[in-house]
């Protein structure tokens, strides 16, 4: 296990910044690089032993395109911290990492982690993820401290997917609130909404177990239910009969479950894969229905046998 690894995190912005505090509490030196920087990103990586990618999906290419021009170091280890799906490829962050740097260690950091609970230091767990256990193991020691506990597991793919899909599921869920329907409702779609991540996890190649873990179920539970998520908010707003565009203009930071839900549905069209509850966040997304309706239409859905989507061992 390196020894005082030097870490590089790349992004600034409100995860990147808690990834930072984090690091601060477990007292590792680290170095932030954004597009703002003074220092080039070249400078910052050829003797960094860690690397820490905390850019919104749409920024990993660009970061990628400007790594492959650089030497690392041999076996620098690479953490995904992203959430979200590649619109072009549909892939995952640590695919496209992994498919650009194929012989580097790629781990995935993912959990129930609402950056403004940990910047104040409230307990939170997470899960490390790689195929590389010695790689998640450093990463895990590195990261761990008093208030905050890591986990973790060899299912990279899964872990990723789990604090993906919940994002999506995180606007039903603000979409549910914000149209009062109640206890009832709400335990309702979230009991559905974990299925319906199975179901495109699996079909992807992820284990079914990991959704049951910290980066599926616990990520729904804490996205879900929270003012603190911005996809939760995003879903207020349009249960509010809010535009999008309005809503996301006073939004702080980046909502990835709208970028998700149009990726997931290109997917579920092209692999007919059954995504009821994501198909009516994505109408409504695009304003071809009202908040109203898309409930109308998930009670209106066939009967059907509670698990028969989901093959239990």
């Amino acid at each position: 296990m390196i020894k005082n690894p030097q870490i590089t995190i790349l992004g600034a912005g409100a995860w990147g910044m808690t990834l930072a505090h984090l690091l601060d509490h477990s007292n590792h030196h680290y170095r932030i690089w954004c597009r703002q920087s003074s220092e080039s990103l070249e400078s910052m990586v050829t003797s960094t032993d860690i690397i820490i990618c905390a850019v919104s999906i749409k920024g990993v290419r660009d970061i990628i395109d400007n790594l492959r021009k650089i030497k690392l170091k041999e076996n620098t280890i690479i953490v995904t911290a992203t959430k979200g799906l590649d619109f072009e490829t549909t892939h995952t962050p640590s695919q496209i990492w992994q498919e650009a740097f194929p012989s580097y260690p790629i781990v995935v950091l993912c959990g129930p982690n609402l950056s403004k609970e940990i910047n104040h230091n409230l307990p939170a767990a997470t899960v490390v993820s790689s195929k590389d256990n010695k790689a998640a193991e450093l990463i895990q020691n590195i990261f761990a401290s008093d208030f905050f506990r890591v986990y973790i597991n060899n299912d990279p793919l899964g872990t990723e997917l789990g604090g993906t899909l919940k994002n999506v599921m995180a606007i039903a869920s603000g979409v549910c609130d914000g149209l009062k329907l109640g206890t009832n409702a709400k335990a309702a779609l979230l009991t559905r909404a974990l299925p319906e991540m199975i179901r495109v996890g699996t079909y992807l190649g992820a284990s079914k177990e990991t959704f049951f873990g910290l980066s599926g179920l616990g990520d729904l539970l804490a996205t879900c239910d929270s003012p603190l998520s911005r996809n939760y908010q995003v879903g207020i707003g349009l249960a509010q009969g809010k535009n999008l565009d309005d809503i996301l203009a006073h939004l702080e930071g980046t909502a990835e479950g709208i970028n998700t839900t149009n990726v997931l549905i290109k997917l579920a069209q092209k692999k007919s894969i059954p995504v009821p509850i994501s198909y009516q966040v994505y109408l409504l997304l695009k304003g071809k229905i009202s908040a109203e309706e898309a409930l109308q239409n998930l009670m209106a859905r066939e009967l059907k046998e509670e698990f028969c989507y989901i093959q239990f061992s």
